[in-house]
């Protein structure tokens, strides 16, 4: 099976699996988990922040941060594509009382200044008051869209300038990092707080990172706590976390670049539209346009032909590479597609 699906999908690596079963474990509850101790001291340095802290997944990431730097009341400003607006189920409201407001995102993932600007509220006591913006890269929704140094510092000028603390989505930050050729510090540089998933091109089987300040890392420990998040002799997971970080950053290129070998071949198949300029990572999503076949009878004559992938919103969909699938998978996947798209005309 080869499965397009997401990133998500990876299997952990032979390195991963060895160093899982030999680590050194405490109870991180304790803060006496050495190789968690470990993997926070090597993601803040690697994302350029003091400290950093182990989570489960990115949502949590996401959600603890967004706990730390708000109050209930206050109010937090997103991009109507972003991930933690689209799917991560209001959890911020849910759990912290906090206001959600959207932002248009561009195509490519960015905010216009002047969108930000007109989402910021004067001094009327009748609105929420803005604390923090929330912005992501790569963009997931936007094609896995990588944002570069100088479009994430234009619009974090707008965002200090209005007052705002910033956190950043960057569940796929190394991808985005990779694909501009520039160091991930360059990209989280603004930033007060950063997420970054271990578990999607990094190949680890569990877990995230979320970086920041020592005082902040400290508030966010309590709110990883008062939503469950506590872990006891994690670093059975955080060994994996390790191997990710020192082994699987640069390789993602492979996968941008079957990427672009998918995105290319796709483009070829009749009833099938990709935009090849928005493909920069891994990620790639196209159009089905063909009338005589339907997404959900496409997504189910691929899955008979050993391809899995993920249907959007018509006549959206989606497939990432990753890990585990390499060259060759790709084209076998092509070729699917076009038998699967003909068989149906």
């Amino acid at each position: 099976m080869i499965d397009l699906r997401s990133d998500t999908v990876t299997q952990p690596t032979a390195a991963m699996r060895e160093a899982m079963y030999r680590a050194e474990v405490g109870d991180d509850y304790y803060g006496e988990d050495s190789t968690v101790n470990r993997l926070q001291a090597l993601a803040a340095e690697r994302i350029g922040k003091e400290a950093a802290l182990f989570v489960a997944s990115g949502q949590m990431g996401n959600l603890v941060s967004i706990l730390a730097h708000c109050q209930p009341g206050d109010g937090v400003l997103m991009g109507d594509e972003s991930h933690i607006y689209r799917v991560e189920v209001e959890a911020a409201a849910t759990f912290g009382g906090i206001q959600v407001r959207a932002v248009p995102n561009e195509p490519d993932g960015t905010l216009k200044p002047v969108s930000l600007e007109a989402a910021i509220p004067g001094p009327y006591v009748r609105f929420p008051r803005p604390k923090l913006l929330l912005l992501e890269n790569t963009h997931n929704r936007c094609a896995g869209s990588a944002l570069t140094p100088a479009q994430m510092d234009s619009i974090c000028a707008v965002a200090r300038g209005r007052g705002l603390s910033i956190h950043l989505d960057g569940a796929r930050v190394f991808n985005a990092a990779v694909s501009l050729g520039v160091d991930v510090k360059e990209l989280t540089r603004n930033a007060d707080s950063v997420m970054f998933c271990l578990s999607k091109g990094l190949s680890a089987p569990v877990g995230s990172l979320l970086a920041g300040s020592e005082k902040f890392i400290r508030r966010a420990r309590d709110k990883r706590q008062m939503v469950g998040g506590g872990m006891r002799q994690a670093g059975v997971l955080a060994a994996a976390g390790i191997v990710a970080l020192t082994e699987m950053v640069d390789r993602l290129a492979e996968d941008h670049a079957n990427a672009r070998l998918l995105a290319e071949g796709l483009a070829e198949i009749e009833g099938l539209e990709v935009d090849l300029r928005s493909i920069q990572t891994n990620i790639v999503i196209f159009a089905l346009v063909a009338e005589h076949i339907t997404p959900a009878e496409l997504v189910a004559g691929l899955e008979t032909e050993g391809v899995r992938l993920l249907a959007i919103a018509p006549p959206l969909l989606r497939v990432v590479t990753h890990h585990g699938v390499e060259r060759a998978g790709i084209e076998m996947a092509v070729d699917a597609f076009r038998r699967v798209m003909e068989a149906k005309d």
